[in-house]
């Protein structure tokens, strides 16, 4: 599963990139400092993991992994070619989901691409130009359809949706705040449109900016422009970040304390990054490995074992379940059978965050 990091040349993405992944992309004060994209695959942190790995001390943990693009800085007439607006649109076309950074800070050592700061201003070039883009792709898609229609009637229903999704760009919005239907998805998915894809925006602030909060003009601004959108922000000081990532853990604990912050704003971004795709981990524990195993929300047993490997799909027999909060509530598996907390579960159920698995299965020769 990938998330594309998109911005306004510097606005903070790269070295926001830099901070998740420690990749080292190059990070300059100039547009386009990004052409091709970098590629970095990060750990989910998991609190429950470090728990598991203390009860179980086993031989290896490992966490969840999702992979962030940093994608070059895109400006105003992207959907038309200006700038590295193609390469910008096709490298979103890729992705699963859209992690926007958007400036909120004053920094006249920094340049902006439009000569000052106005977030608003600045999400809307984007947005713009991904519903410019989704527009032309379904004006074909609707040119394409009316041809078909002629031999077979059933491409009206078809029209009618592309018609709708038209009507919803051209005023301005993005196709995600519609509601499609089961069937519609099919076609929608088909399409890969940019706006259909789940996006967070990371509001760029400096140190004063994040003390404030709420209270902050510019995060009130990006928050409500947001909840339009069917999406979430999460204020962020990119550049105390790039700070932590680079301390080791005391040192790391320390500063946040500082500051009073609970946890570092890059892992609520990975954190949210992952629920933002759909994703959740099931969860298996033992003394050769405690780990993390990602998922789609809504998946059955069966399938889940079969993440592990696809005999154990195949001769599935029942799950073993116990929750990590009675797991860990109780100290140990064997209490918590005792209690009747592990629980014997089929084909039909639907796995949930945190369920901690043994599956059982039988494969024939």
């Amino acid at each position: 599963m990938k998330l594309g990091i998109v911005g306004l040349p510097n606005v903070g993405k790269s070295t926001l990139f830099n901070s998740i992944t420690k990749a080292g992309a190059e990070c300059a004060n100039y547009p386009f400092c990004t052409i091709e994209p970098n590629v970095g695959v990060v750990a989910v942190p998991d609190e429950r993991l470090d728990k598991l790995t203390q009860m179980y001390n086993p031989q290896k943990t490992t966490h969840a992994i999702i992979e962030f693009v940093d994608i070059a800085g895109l400006v105003k007439g992207a959907s038309k070619g200006e700038g590295l607006g193609n390469q910008f649109l096709s490298h979103i076309r890729e992705t699963d989901a859209i992690v926007e950074v958007v400036r909120c800070f004053e920094d006249t050592n920094v340049v902006h691409v439009d000569g000052s700061i106005d977030p608003i201003r600045d999400i809307e070039t984007i947005n713009l130009e991904l519903i410019f883009a989704d527009i032309e792709t379904v004006n074909k898609r609707i040119d394409k359809a009316k041809k078909n229609l002629k031999a077979d009637k059933k491409y009206q229903a078809e029209i009618d949706l592309l018609e709708k999704i038209l009507e919803t760009l051209e005023s301005g919005k993005s196709a995600r705040t519609l509601h499609f239907t089961e069937e519609e998805q099919e076609i929608v998915k088909d399409m890969f449109l940019l706006t259909t894809k789940p996006i967070l925006y990371v509001a760029n602030v400096s140190e004063e900016q994040l003390e404030q909060g709420e209270n902050d003009e510019n995060i009130k601004k990006v928050k409500e422009y947001a909840l339009k959108e069917q999406a979430e922000v999460i204020p962020l000081c990119v550049k105390m970040e790039e700070e932590l990532s680079g301390l080791e853990d005391e040192d790391k604990k320390e500063m946040l304390a500082m500051y009073n912050l609970e946890e570092a704003g890059l892992d609520k971004v990975i954190k949210k990054s992952y629920d933002l795709l759909g994703l959740m981990s099931f969860l298996t524990a033992g003394e050769p490995e405690v780990r993390a195993w990602t998922i789609k929300k809504g998946t059955k047993a069966p399938e889940a074992a079969g993440k592990i490997h696809t005999d154990i799909q195949r001769g599935f027999i029942k799950a073993e379940v116990v929750s990590y909060n009675d797991l860990i509530k109780e100290g140990s598996m064997v209490a918590a059978k005792e209690k009747g907390l592990v629980r014997s579960e089929g084909k039909e159920y639907i796995m949930q965050d945190g369920d901690i698995v043994l599956f059982k299965f039988n494969v024939s020769k």
